[in-house]
């Protein structure tokens, strides 16, 4: 007979403060970690940086949209989890396309932003490439992140959460480093 692991949910309704800590700390360790290494993959994109300051503005900025969206996507998918509705492969053709094309949007919208306000075409390329591919990627991470939770018997929307957040940042930070070094440098 095979047990299986019992899933605890996140309810603060009904779970001790211990339950609770037992079932938030360990991701957050796990955010720390990773989210030092941001820092350390930022600093292989000093060149970059030197050359044009500027491109530090907008970083923050692509990174929070691409974590809204893959939080987004890890949200719609753990609720439908939860209600045991959702059926992985419907979600990964539909999200892939949600990214594609907010990321088409977002990404000329920026570009061109960023061209105009910085009168700076290449610049106005980088961010905008750079929006487009953090943005393609996201709801993908959301929804890869939020079934290795269900498949590891946890809470996704407990344990998915920041690991995603976390995740896309680094994936985002990437990103921009490679694209914006590939066309400024």
């Amino acid at each position: 007979m095979i047990h299986k692991k019992a899933i605890y949910y996140a309810d603060d309704d009904i779970e001790s403060v211990g339950i609770l800590l037992r079932l938030r700390v360990p991701v957050l360790i796990i955010g720390l970690i990773l989210g030092t290494l941001i820092s350390f993959f930022m600093s292989q994109f000093e060149e970059v940086l030197e050359q044009d300051i500027r491109l530090a503005f907008f970083l923050p900025f692509v990174v929070y949209i691409a974590a809204a969206l893959g939080a987004q996507t890890e949200s719609i998918y753990a609720g439908g989890l939860k209600v045991r509705k959702a059926k992985f492969h419907n979600y990964l053709v539909k999200e892939s396309f949600i990214g594609f094309f907010i990321g088409l949007g977002f990404g000329l919208i920026s570009g061109l932003a960023v061209w105009w306000w910085m009168e700076s075409f290449e610049m106005g390329m980088a961010i905008g490439l750079s929006m487009f591919a953090a943005l393609l990627i996201a709801p993908i991470t959301g929804l890869l992140t939020t079934q290795a939770s269900q498949y590891l018997h946890e809470d996704p929307s407990v344990e998915s959460g920041p690991i995603v957040a976390v995740i896309q940042d680094v994936l985002t930070v990437v990103i921009y480093g490679n694209i914006c070094s590939l066309i400024l440098l």
